[in-house]
Protein backbone atom coordinates (compact mmCIF):
# COMPACT_ATOMS: atom_id res chain seq x y z
CA UNK A 1 0.00 0.00 0.00
CA UNK A 2 1.43 3.05 -1.06
CA UNK A 3 0.59 6.03 2.14
CA UNK A 4 0.32 9.57 1.40
CA UNK A 5 -1.24 11.99 3.54
CA UNK A 6 -0.59 16.13 1.86
CA UNK A 7 1.51 16.51 -1.00
CA UNK A 8 4.42 18.91 0.22
CA UNK A 9 3.53 19.32 3.59
CA UNK A 10 5.72 17.00 5.56
CA UNK A 11 8.11 18.36 7.48
CA UNK A 12 10.82 16.93 7.49
CA UNK A 13 14.75 17.91 6.96
CA UNK A 14 17.42 16.40 6.20
CA UNK A 15 21.21 18.13 7.30
CA UNK A 16 23.84 16.89 4.35
CA UNK A 17 26.59 18.46 6.21
CA UNK A 18 25.69 16.89 9.69
CA UNK A 19 24.82 13.23 8.30
CA UNK A 20 27.49 11.02 8.94
CA UNK A 21 25.98 8.12 6.68
CA UNK A 22 25.05 5.67 9.08
CA UNK A 23 21.85 5.07 7.92
CA UNK A 24 19.89 4.34 11.01
CA UNK A 25 17.54 6.52 9.47
CA UNK A 26 16.97 4.05 7.26
CA UNK A 27 16.15 1.13 9.51
CA UNK A 28 13.92 2.69 11.68
CA UNK A 29 11.58 4.28 8.72
CA UNK A 30 8.94 1.83 8.19
CA UNK A 31 8.46 4.24 5.01
CA UNK A 32 11.70 3.91 3.31
CA UNK A 33 11.84 7.86 2.96
CA UNK A 34 15.58 7.32 3.45
CA UNK A 35 18.13 5.77 1.27
CA UNK A 36 22.00 5.09 1.27
CA UNK A 37 23.42 6.20 -1.35
CA UNK A 38 27.68 5.47 -1.72
CA UNK A 39 27.69 6.52 2.23
CA UNK A 40 25.58 9.27 1.88
CA UNK A 41 21.80 9.41 2.98
CA UNK A 42 19.36 11.23 0.99
CA UNK A 43 15.44 11.78 1.16
CA UNK A 44 14.27 9.64 -1.60
CA UNK A 45 10.25 9.65 -0.48
CA UNK A 46 9.61 12.62 1.59
CA UNK A 47 5.98 12.96 0.96
CA UNK A 48 5.79 9.41 2.45
CA UNK A 49 6.69 10.65 5.96
CA UNK A 50 4.27 10.35 8.38
CA UNK A 51 6.40 12.84 11.06
CA UNK A 52 6.25 9.78 13.29
CA UNK A 53 9.96 11.66 14.41
CA UNK A 54 11.63 7.93 15.01
CA UNK A 55 14.51 9.12 12.56
CA UNK A 56 15.55 12.27 14.59
CA UNK A 57 15.15 10.26 17.81
CA UNK A 58 17.72 7.90 16.28
CA UNK A 59 19.80 9.90 14.40
CA UNK A 60 23.07 10.31 16.87
CA UNK A 61 24.53 13.34 14.68
CA UNK A 62 21.29 15.28 15.57
CA UNK A 63 20.66 15.69 10.73
CA UNK A 64 17.20 14.85 10.74
CA UNK A 65 14.62 17.00 12.16
CA UNK A 66 11.07 16.38 11.56
CA UNK A 67 7.92 18.30 13.38
CA UNK A 68 5.48 15.72 15.37
CA UNK A 69 2.20 16.55 14.74
CA UNK A 70 1.29 17.99 11.35
CA UNK A 71 1.40 14.76 9.25
CA UNK A 72 -0.19 11.24 9.42
CA UNK A 73 1.37 9.99 12.05
CA UNK A 74 -0.36 12.02 14.61
CA UNK A 75 -3.23 11.95 13.15
CA UNK A 76 -3.21 7.92 13.74
CA UNK A 77 -1.68 8.56 17.36
CA UNK A 78 -3.96 11.71 18.76
CA UNK A 79 -7.71 9.34 17.57
CA UNK A 80 -5.48 6.19 19.43
CA UNK A 81 -5.03 8.05 22.13
CA UNK A 82 -9.16 9.02 22.34
CA UNK A 83 -9.97 5.27 22.04
CA UNK A 84 -7.75 3.65 24.91
CA UNK A 85 -8.15 6.89 26.66
CA UNK A 86 -4.07 7.52 26.79
CA UNK A 87 -3.20 11.49 27.19
CA UNK A 88 -0.63 12.12 24.81
CA UNK A 89 1.60 13.73 27.27
CA UNK A 90 2.02 10.42 29.07
CA UNK A 91 3.54 9.52 25.88
CA UNK A 92 7.62 9.30 25.28
CA UNK A 93 6.97 11.30 21.27
CA UNK A 94 4.69 14.04 23.73
CA UNK A 95 7.24 17.65 23.46
CA UNK A 96 6.34 18.04 27.39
Amino acid sequence: MDLRYLKDVVTLELDSDKCTGCGLCTHVCGHAVFVLNGGVVEISDRDGCMECGACAMNCPAEAVTVRPGVGCAWAIFTDWFKKTGVSEHQTACSEN
